[in-house]
């Protein structure tokens, strides 16, 4: 019986030159891709939510004059009224902080008078700021 013994004669596919070709094509399709950036602006637009997260972080401001004039919401309040709106207001905006805006000029006694109004409201998150 004669073996079949395989011959060095037969033919390898050599997988060389294709992989050659395909770095040449990928740096070359690399090289001339364009890459280009759009030109404008995103714009993220509120949802009802955010508005009315908005509206929760509306703050009860208490403005004194440098003539030591209290106003609140635009009215002129007198000393003895401030509890009481601060109080109503605290009723509607339960989570708002009293922000109290004093002028250069007003005396510190009325800014006195006034935290303790507002704390007497029942107000905790009461700040103090400058109004220049």
């Amino acid at each position: 019986m004669k073996r079949l013994r395989k011959t060095d004669d037969q033919a390898d596919i050599d997988m060389t030159p294709m992989l050659d070709i395909v770095f040449i094509m990928l740096i070359f399709f690399i090289v001339t891709a364009t890459f280009t950036k759009e030109s404008g602006i995103d714009l993220s637009r509120p949802d009802n939510q955010e508005q009315k997260k908005q509206e929760e972080k509306k703050s009860i401001v208490v403005q004194i004059s440098s003539t030591d004039a209290i106003y609140i919401d635009g009215r002129r309040i007198d000393l003895r009224a401030i509890r009481a709106n601060v109080e109503r207001m605290h009723a509607e905006l339960p989570d708002a902080p009293v922000v109290i805006l004093a002028e250069t000029g007003a005396h510190n006694g009325t800014l006195v008078n006034v935290l303790d109004n507002a704390r007497q409201a029942g107000v905790t998150n009461v700040s103090i700021a400058s109004n220049q």
